[in-house]
């Protein structure tokens, strides 16, 4: 029987859909900023906000949390299916059917640990993935491991190369079933390579690990760099204490800010921290966005939204804009994602353009009306790719069970 994957803070209620169909949107906000949906993948009916079948299929998603897009592919993190999907090319149609699935037998199985053949050939809860210098990386969140292939799959059901996290390919405790260290993980949702160096936000250890060389190679290897905690052997959320700008409570995200900083999604904490240069030791962060200041850590749901601030920013990316580097990130909780065509460093700085409302001040669920191309539910993690004749951003649509590439036109 297929158990329902809940956003946080949502209902089995709220995710019902409305009984309008699906269409085109003819006439998109000022506020894309020339964004607008090239594709979907998964879902593209109303029905996308129903419990999807039990048997998946090669173009189905369940609840994706996470997706990647180079210039020869793009990995979706099928979180739900316990999978991961690999596209060659940009797909340009809806419903484009997977090239490579991995974690599962086949495109047709679904079930955390391969429908139940185990932790060495399957995963649970996959969420982040990337292609660094030709190796996928993918953070098996639920397994508590992170795992990579040394090439990019082209065959289905194909097992990694190298497991981060755990002893062996069978052992799936937290922490490697003890207390936290440089080498274990505690739901490790958020991955990303930064000025070659190889960062994890360790969720549920609320920490960020930082591995300076890139990539470890040997499962061994402690990180350089524990972000968050007085050490490798601690968890508590906020360091045990209040917000400071030297805490994480739920670490999502990381990405660079294409000047040698480093930017970290502090979900929880409804902000994001950052650092002007990447950090080489545990050392507090220094700028804010979503909160006024770097110890305040509130939400605020029952209010107009703004533009500067989150509620359970879960994912961001960097973006292309004219030759500078600029910021994206999924405001989870408010169903949007904030763009900013220059990589912002002041909490009081606005996005340029918001994609999913019509305005800074809205944030309902598929814009409390039906589901559109471009109207967003809970929307997790984000990626994109530039060149001179492309520029996209994908946005894992969780909530729609859904991945939708837009482009800037």
């Amino acid at each position: 029987m297929r158990v329902q994957i809940l956003p946080p803070g949502a209902t089995a209620d709220s995710l019902q859909p409305m009984a309008s169909e699906l269409v085109p949107s003819t006439r998109l906000p000022t506020v894309y900023g020339g964004w607008r949906p090239r594709a979907v993948l998964g879902a593209t009916s109303a029905g996308g906000l129903l419990l999807p079948a039990a048997d998946p299929t090669a173009g189905q998603l369940y609840a994706p949390r996470g997706v990647h897009v180079d210039g020869s592919r793009v990995v979706v993190a099928d979180t739900g299916n316990h999978r991961v999907l690999l596209f060659c090319g940009h797909p340009t149609e809806d419903g484009a059917e997977a090239d490579v699935v991995l974690g599962q037998a086949d495109v047709v199985s679904e079930g955390p640990q391969a429908a139940g053949r185990g932790p060495a050939a399957g995963m649970n809860l996959p969420t982040g993935v990337l292609v660094d210098e030709g190796r996928l990386v993918v953070a098996d969140a639920w397994n508590h491991r992170i795992l990579v292939w040394d090439t990019v799959p082209t065959a289905t059901d194909t097992p990694p190369d190298l497991v981060l996290g755990q002893v062996d390919a069978e052992s799936v405790e937290p922490n490697r079933g003890g207390e936290p260290s440089a080498t274990s993980f505690y739901w490790p949702f958020g991955i990303a390579v930064v000025d070659g160096a190889f960062v994890v936000a360790d969720t549920g250890n609320r920490r960020v690990l930082v591995w300076a060389d890139g990539l470890p190679t040997h499962p061994a290897a402690p990180a350089d760099v524990v972000l968050g905690q007085d050490g490798p052997h601690s968890r508590e959320e906020n360091r045990g204490g209040d917000v400071s700008d030297s805490s994480f409570r739920w670490p999502h995200a990381v990405v660079g800010d294409g000047k040698g900083g480093l930017l970290v999604a502090d979900a929880g904490n409804h902000r994001a921290v950052g650092w002007s240069s990447r950090p080489t030791a545990d050392v507090p962060a220094d700028f804010v966005l979503g909160q006024p200041d770097l110890t305040t850590g509130a939400e605020f749901p029952y209010r107009q939204q703004s533009g500067t601030g989150f509620r359970f920013p879960y994912g961001s990316a960097s973006i292309e804009v004219s030759g500078t580097t600029g910021l994206a990130v999924a405001d989870t909780a408010n169903n949007r994602v904030l763009l900013w065509d220059d990589f912002p460093h002041d909490p009081l700085a606005a996005p340029d353009h918001v994609l999913g409302q019509p305005d800074f001040s809205s944030n309902g669920e598929n814009r409390w009306h039906h589901v559109d191309r471009d109207t967003l539910c809970w929307p997790y993690g984000l990626a994109s790719y530039d060149d001179k004749d492309t520029h996209l951003l994908l946005v894992a649509d969780s909530g729609n069970n859904r991945v939708v590439l837009w482009e800037r036109t």
